[in-house]
């Protein structure tokens, strides 16, 4: 579709809207100035509509006051009680495959009631509207764990509001749903969701087994019962969404907000790098320190960055934030292992008459250097950040970076220490966030056939990283292969127990047809 008659369905949207509804109802004033500057949210409504104006419109109004309703601008932890954040029956953990958010149903931790219901719903838009806030536009994949599943755990009422959520109130956010382990009980109760769903609702649908979830979600976001492992339990607080933490620095150690574990760097990698950067001068000296200690990136760390940044792609696309301008604006995007390209790079702008202080964490933190990853960037100027891959890890699209800034006093220090006082103090609502995610740029080479990976397999290992892996590929087939067996199994002794019925029916009636006869 052209964009001027994009822009004129849309503009014909937001006008039938007002002729329509918005003189005779009233919604929350914060949704209808939403929808006058936001093209983005009309055309959501559009696409999944199918560009028809009347539907659209619609649809706007059963969302506006389903938001009304609900309060759904107003939503916080807070205003929840507190048992709906203990349950741990509804949260947002881990990426599948394609990188989008799952959104996790617990069902067998749902009791029907009717006196909980609303705070229920009210605490399954939460998470909506919060993840729609952090991650505008990006679709969800919802899960739905049937496992210890019984009847007294099905809520139609609830369910029919799930669907409707992600049909009508936030459309457009669904990328798929996953059923795990429905029981057959259920068969009947889910004929009438799909009734309800629509037909491009239903193809989103996956009904899973243990042996096919692996299909759409890795091993590391399941869960052992799910044939994962995912050492992940639910616990609040706090709530279980980001995951983010702070990444390896340039040199090693891992870091946290106020404390760092220093170790020796042995590999061959880093000590090329240190080699290329500096060229006869000889590498500093790494100081042992506790775990208790506090060590911090000093500021002329960021200036020894600019050699490294001339073998690293800039990025062209950025996004203005009210802090900083960060580019790229939404991907880093890392090469696969035939590619070689294991370092991207992040330019922060600080767009303020202030310095800015800034961090930088990720969900991935075994994997990747990010150097500097907690500093500050001085008013209009801009600092390079180099994300580079660790040893032999690979970048994944469900890895993601999270960016931290916060405007200073012209009376606050940029020492170390002064950094670490102000994150511990400043507001969370002065804090601007943004979010990237990892894209893997795949190679053309072409993929070698069954047999000769088969041989190639057998190849000596590089390091204790693949040897890991090819380990875990090793165990998760082992108990692929143990459901395999114990399933044919469990056939076998069933053929033989109808063969037996079978064998008995027979002589019984060959024993009983003489005796009538006679």
């Amino acid at each position: 579709m052209a964009d001027q008659e994009k822009g004129s369905l849309i503009n014909e949207t937001r006008q039938r809207f007002k002729n329509t509804y918005l003189q005779d109802k009233e919604y929350d004033p914060r949704d209808v100035e939403r929808l006058e500057n936001d093209d983005t949210l009309v055309e959501s409504y559009l696409l999944w509509r199918h560009n028809s104006v009347d539907e659209a419109v619609k649809m706007i109004d059963e969302s506006f006051q389903f938001r009304k309703d609900f309060s759904v601008n107003d939503l916080c932890e807070s205003s929840l009680p507190s048992w709906v954040l203990e349950t741990g029956s509804v949260f947002l953990h881990g990426y599948d495959k394609e990188g989008n958010k799952l959104f996790w149903f617990k069902v067998k931790l749902h009791v029907k009631d009717s006196k909980t219901v609303l705070e229920r719903k009210k605490y399954v838009a939460f998470w909506l509207e919060r993840y729609a806030k952090r991650e505008p536009g990006k679709p969800l994949t919802v899960v739905f764990d049937m496992v210890e599943t019984g009847i007294s755990n099905i809520d139609m009422d609830f369910v029919r509001f799930i669907i409707n959520c992600f049909k009508v109130y936030y459309p457009k956010y669904l990328s798929k749903m996953i059923i795990f382990e429905m029981p057959w009980i259920m068969n009947a109760a889910w004929k009438l969701v799909k009734s309800w769903l629509g037909p491009d609702a239903v193809r989103l649908l996956r009904f899973v087994t243990r042996s096919e979830v692996q299909d759409y979600i890795s091993v590391e976001y399941l869960p052992p019962h799910m044939g994962g492992i995912d050492p992940f339990k639910y616990s609040y607080p706090p709530l279980p969404d980001d995951d983010f933490q702070s990444p390896i620095c340039e040199n090693g150690p891992y870091a946290s907000d106020s404390e760092m574990e220093a170790k020796e760097e042995t590999e061959s990698e880093s000590k090329e790098t240190i080699d290329s950067n500096h060229g006869d001068e000889s590498p500093p000296r790494q100081k042992k320190v506790s775990f208790t200690e506090e060590v911090f990136l000093k500021h002329d760390e960021v200036d020894k960055t600019d050699g490294k940044t001339k073998s690293v792609k800039k990025p062209l696309t950025v996004f203005k934030g009210s802090l900083l301008h960060i580019s790229p604006s939404e991907e880093l995007h890392f090469g696969s292992k035939e590619r070689e390209e294991r370092k991207c790079l992040i330019v922060l702008s600080n767009v303020t008459k202030n310095h800015v202080a800034f961090k930088v964490r990720t969900t991935a933190p075994e994997k990747y250097r990010v150097k500097p990853s907690n500093s500050s960037c001085e008013a209009g100027s801009s600092v390079d950040i180099i994300v580079s891959l660790h040893g032999g890890f690979e970048a994944s699209p469900q890895d993601r970076f999270l960016i931290m800034a916060a405007e200073m006093d012209q009376s606050s220090g940029t020492s170390s220490s002064d950094l670490s006082q102000f994150w511990k103090e400043v507001p969370r609502s002065k804090v601007m966030e943004h979010r990237l995610r990892c894209h893997v740029v795949v190679s053309n080479k072409p993929v070698l056939p069954f047999r000769e990976n088969v041989l190639n397999s057998s190849a000596p290992v590089k390091n204790s990283d693949d040897l890991n892996a090819k380990l875990t590929n090793l165990v998760m087939a082992n108990k692929r292969l143990g459901e395999q067996i114990d399933r044919c199994i469990w056939l076998q002794q069933l053929l033989i127990s109808l063969v037996c019925i079978s064998l008995t029916i027979a002589c019984y009636t060959l024993y009983i047809l003489p005796t009538n006869s006679q």
